[in-house]
């Protein structure tokens, strides 16, 4: 066919054909940019329209993208083999990992030495593996309720307990122990095969022997093999906390023995309104017509009033000595404590202001920083809750410092009871009390078990050598001071 007719028999048909030279390449639009991104556009033309566009991206976008993704899949992978590294010390306990290393080394050794000894310890070591985990299988569903009689008990005490135990799953479950830890202590509860529905109770008992606090809990369900190799936990993080109170002693009242201020002690100041009458003195203009006597006023000829001596009402501060150094041993300071609960638990119940304190840490970085430490004492129950989390210190607040903290913080006092040990001398304990303001009834209670119950009294201070506990009612009754 010539050309001529086939250009002819093209126009017929309604279709553009062009050189095989040239071919699509120049019908079709091809753009290229710069970098490394390329765009190509082909379009043709005819009965059927058809448009493809196609883009490449690559270069520095397409690297930092393929580095996120890596990172990101670094990051699962790590806190996946964290996970599992968790799980297995968990799971594993000492003796699960001897045996690991056991069957390692031995199929290290056999493999490389033909050693058939090395080879029988491989296999016994992954032969009680493999025994040990039917034994974790299955999840326990426990339900526990752990119920004490009381949270408050005095030091000697006992405390009863009972654990309940619901197996809440629809399968049986294997026998466990329950760990309580109780204080330093810990508590194993065994728990035998449960139905589904199943209960089982225990009885505790916990001794409170000394004064503290006692936290019970949280408890843990262990399931593990006989043999101890591989255990699984599951934990309930509930605490119950048990307030050992120091043991006390009735105290005398304030009105009587020691101290004495049922209607307030006099100060020595004069006031023209009290209830301690003094004198009487001529009327002066402004003086109220009620405390005229008329008596006086009879046989002198001349107006006069009463004059009275002004009273205060008894605000009583405690101050326990926390420095290890002054104390024999922990009986002494307990026997401390003792008495300085004592003394606060009676000042409270008559409804007096009282203020225990108590030296605070001395930082190891400024040494020269001092300060105090109150305990709540609102009702006798706070009071004696405080007194069983006091415990003594190497670095506190000395007692010459205390007591001057204490005049600082705690104004109008009117008697103060200074707690201490047997290893502060005497001299020392007047120092403490010429830190007091003139005015202020100063008793300081030294505690020496087994020592003969001694009163020593100062210009400055009156001094309470205790043996027991005991002797600290004695003295006060007789009314040491006085």
């Amino acid at each position: 066919m010539t050309p001529s007719a086939r250009a002819r028999r093209d126009r017929s048909t309604g279709r553009t054909s062009t050189g095989r030279s040239g071919g699509l390449s120049r019908a079709a639009g091809l753009t290229r940019t710069s970098g490394l991104s390329r765009t190509g556009t082909v379009t043709r033309t005819g009965t059927l329209s058809r448009t493809g566009t196609v883009t490449r991206r690559g270069g520095a976008r397409g690297v930092a993208g393929v580095w996120i993704g890596l990172r990101a899949n670094a990051r699962r992978f790590g806190r996946s083999v964290a996970g599992a590294a968790r799980r297995t010390r968990e799971t594993v306990s000492a003796a699960g990992a001897v045996l690991i290393l056991v069957a390692v080394a031995g199929a290290i050794a056999g493999f490389s030495f033909d050693w058939i000894e090395a080879w029988a310890a491989a296999g016994i070591a992954v032969a009680l593996l493999l025994v040990a985990v039917p034994f974790l299988l299955g999840a326990h569903d426990y339900r526990l309720e752990l119920q004490l009689d009381r949270d408050r008990v005095v030091a000697g005490s006992e405390v009863a307990g009972r654990l309940e135990l619901v197996n809440a799953g629809r399968r049986t479950a294997l026998p466990g122990v329950v760990d309580i830890p109780v204080g330093a202590g810990l508590v194993e509860v065994h728990v035998p095969l449960l139905r589904p529905g199943a209960q089982h109770g225990e009885d505790l008992t916990i001794g409170a022997e000394r004064r503290g606090v006692i936290d019970v809990g949280p408890m843990t369900v262990n399931r593990g093999d006989p043999l101890g190799i591989l255990r699984r936990e599951q934990g309930w993080p509930e605490v119950q906390r048990i307030f050992v109170h120091p043991v006390t002693v009735p105290i005398p009242s304030t009105s009587a023995g020691l101290v004495r201020d049922l209607e307030g002690t006099p100060t020595g100041t004069l006031a023209d309104a009290d209830l301690s009458f003094h004198a009487v003195r001529e009327y002066v203009r402004g003086d109220s017509q009620r405390h005229v006597h008329w008596k006086a006023t009879a046989k002198t000829g001349t107006l006069m009033v009463r004059q009275y001596e002004e009273s205060r009402h008894a605000r009583i501060a405690l101050l326990l000595d926390l420095a290890r150094e002054e104390y024999a041993d922990d009986d002494e300071f307990e026997m401390a404590v003792s008495a300085t609960a004592s003394l606060g638990l009676q000042a409270v119940r008559e409804g007096r202001d009282v203020f225990v304190a108590v030296g605070a840490e001395v930082p190891e970085a400024n040494s020269a920083a001092q300060s105090i430490r109150t305990l709540a004492t609102t009702t006798p129950r706070v009071l004696l809750d405080g007194m069983s989390t006091v415990d003594q210190g190497e670095r506190v607040t000395r007692l010459e410092a205390a007591t001057a903290l204490a005049a600082q913080t705690f104004a109008d006092l009117s008697i103060v009871f200074l707690v201490t040990g047997s290893r502060v001398p005497l001299q020392r304990i007047r120092q403490a009390a010429i830190a007091l303001p003139q005015g202020i009834g100063v008793v300081a209670v030294r505690c020496e078990p087994g020592a003969e119950p001694v009163v020593r009294t100062t210009r400055e201070v009156t001094v309470l050598t205790i043996g027991a506990l005991g002797d600290l009612t004695r003295l006060l009754a007789r009314g040491a001071a006085s």
